[in-house]
């Protein structure tokens, strides 16, 4: 049975690939965002657009109000003076707006870390985001607890073209859960589908297995003809430098960093693997697929 579905973040790197493999199997999807130029391609394939943001509780309660599900995320604030209190905001308003609609299936975007709340950087904020959904009534609420994100690897393709190295703030000697976003989406989309989950509930998405950054950019690497590329860990007083040239706010720079910190206190690794949480897409295949043709391009 076809559902109607709504997403937030349509225009990200999830729920872009959420949106698409829903229009794909018919269901009557609309779409949420501030910019609704970039969803050109999926008012094709039918999606309903919105123009519309996280601080806009009316236009979300409309949404929500005769959906049989939707798609939650934090968006970022790069500017944001008081990072954890955007991000309560936000959670505020999305929680208004359930409310109001009656809708009672939510996938909620979080992260692997997100059992934490302090020591994780802009996880903690997840984390609290899933404590504060897990109060509503009635409503039955889906974590996804994603791993690193492969993608985040082409965040550096500047400097691996300009300096020949890959490098975070990270350690990149700590195995980790790492997952194609297209695996995540996968994921959500049938939930949001299937509606097949009640209570409140964690889904930790964990790619196919453990990989270092180290391991990673090497792969990268590989598939680019660099199989001699190194990852470099950036000194985190460095790291933030470059976050606060680039206009990021100090507190915004400070769960960046946060967050790459976490890595090696361990924080990543909470999640248990088994075969609800293992998901396909390997390291090597993403290199090939997107980071080799974005590279290239």
């Amino acid at each position: 049975m076809k559902k109607k579905i709504v997403i937030l973040g349509a225009t990200g790197t999830v729920g872009s690939k959420i949106s698409e493999n829903l229009l794909t199997a018919g269901h009557q999807v609309t779409l949420i965002a501030r910019n609704t130029d970039k969803l050109e391609k999926y008012r094709s394939m039918g999606a309903a657009v919105i123009s519309g943001d996280v601080n806009d509780v009316d236009t979300l309660a409309n949404a929500f109000r005769n959906a049989d599900s939707a798609f939650l995320i934090l968006p970022d604030n790069v500017t944001a003076a008081n990072t954890r209190a955007y991000q309560r905001q936000v959670t505020g308003n999305m929680i208004e707006a359930i409310e109001r609609s009656g809708i009672r299936y939510i996938v909620n975007m979080s992260s692997v870390g997100s059992h934490m709340h302090e020591g994780n950087g802009m996880m903690a904020g997840t984390a609290e985001q899933e404590v504060r959904l897990n109060q509503l009534k009635n409503v039955n609420v889906l974590h996804l607890r994603s791993a690193y994100f492969m993608e985040n690897i082409l965040r550096t393709i500047g400097v691996v073209k300009k300096m020949g190295i890959n490098d975070t703030a990270a350690d990149g000697d700590i195995a980790i859960p790492m997952v194609a976003t297209k695996d995540v989406a996968a994921v959500a989309a049938s939930h949001l589908s299937n509606l097949d989950f009640t209570g409140k509930s964690v889904h930790a998405v964990m790619g196919p297995r453990d990989y270092t950054l180290r391991e990673l950019t090497a792969i990268a690497g590989n598939t680019i003809g660099k199989p001699d590329l190194a990852y470099v860990q950036f000194p985190a007083d460095q790291a933030k430098q470059a976050f606060l040239s680039n206009g990021f706010s100090d507190d915004f720079a400070d769960n960046l960093i946060g967050m790459a910190t976490a890595i090696k206190a361990g924080l990543m690794n909470y999640q248990k693997r088994d075969t609800s949480t293992t998901t396909p897409t390997t390291a090597e295949e993403f290199a090939r697929d997107v980071y080799a043709p974005v590279f290239h391009k």
